[in-house]
């Protein structure tokens, strides 16, 4: 996972998202993790810590999904807070919740450094991995590596919110389908040698966690954004499109045309985006069985 370690995201991009993540997240995805935190859902997992739960939040950002779940789950927690950018580490600390859905306590740790390092030995002790946006920005093998890590330390993985490659505009453009391709071709560009998985991640990861012997839920976890979102939809139509034309410059003259028209939708109130993601939920050491 090394190339996520050189991957940057601006604060600004991250905050104009989050509430649209909270309200994409799949929420059905928790009553199975509580269940498996508890224990009541398999007794051979190891009993909880005396100090709570300890989660690890892979390549946190400004710690948006730490402040959607650590509300969400009981405690006392102690969550470890993984990134590259010690700027991004400091603004996650720093907006941390304080008290879990139990009102015990919630702390948070910064650890920065390359994602790539962490292996089953090093999540001894963990009670769950999470992450948000973060698998379509894997390999094959990353995540296969992701996969053996939480499996073998018997710790459940929270992956949330990984593209699908598919978006729906409304009113809809002749030219919507030709950026769709080539942004999901962008997705899958090769990045310093690295073949990243874009749309297939979450294929990937399923696949990879079922042969290490977990049981994996998905849940679709959309962005559906309108006129009360205008300010985030420009931003990723600037970024959408953007993306297509450095994989497919040829469509740059329509694509320019494109990106007018749509903005100017968008100031209007006009434009309508679902943009599909998927939520993935892996429980190590369970029967692999469909959720």
């Amino acid at each position: 996972m090394n190339a996520v370690g050189s991957t940057r995201f601006a604060p600004q991009w991250l905050e104009l998202r989050e509430h649209a993540d909270a309200a994409a997240r799949a929420p059905e995805l928790l009553r199975p993790l509580r269940a498996r935190l508890s224990g009541r859902s398999d007794p051979t997992a190891p009993p909880e810590p005396p100090h709570g739960l300890v989660i690890r939040d892979l390549g946190c950002g400004t710690g948006s999904m730490a402040r959607w779940l650590a509300v969400r789950l009981p405690g006392p927690q102690r969550w470890i807070l993984h990134d590259h950018d010690p700027a991004l580490l400091a603004h996650a600390i720093g907006r941390m919740p304080t008290t879990a859905a139990d009102g015990t306590p919630v702390s948070a740790v910064a650890e920065h450094g390359d994602l790539a390092a962490l292996t089953a030995t090093d999540l001894a002790g963990t009670s769950l991995v999470t992450a948000s946006a973060l698998l379509d920005l894997l390999t094959r093998d990353e995540v296969a590596a992701l996969a053996a890590a939480c499996t073998g330390a018997g710790c459940p993985a929270l992956l949330a919110l990984s593209v699908a490659g598919r978006v729906e505009l409304t009113p809809a453009d002749p030219l919507d389908d030709d950026l769709t391709d080539a942004f999901n071709a962008h997705q899958r560009r090769s990045d310093r040698g690295r073949s990243l998985l874009g749309p297939d991640a979450v294929g990937e990861a399923v696949t990879a966690f079922e042969r290490c012997g977990a049981t994996v839920h998905v849940q679709s976890s959309p962005w559906r954004l309108g006129g009360a979102e205008s300010a985030l939809i420009a931003e990723w139509l600037r970024g959408w499109v953007g993306a297509a034309l450095a994989q497919r410059p040829e469509l740059a003259p329509a694509a320019v045309a494109y990106l007018r028209r749509r903005l100017a939708q968008c100031a209007a109130g006009e434009l309508a985006v679902t943009v599909h993601h998927t939520d993935l939920l892996a429980l190590p050491g369970q029967p692999s069985e469909e959720a």
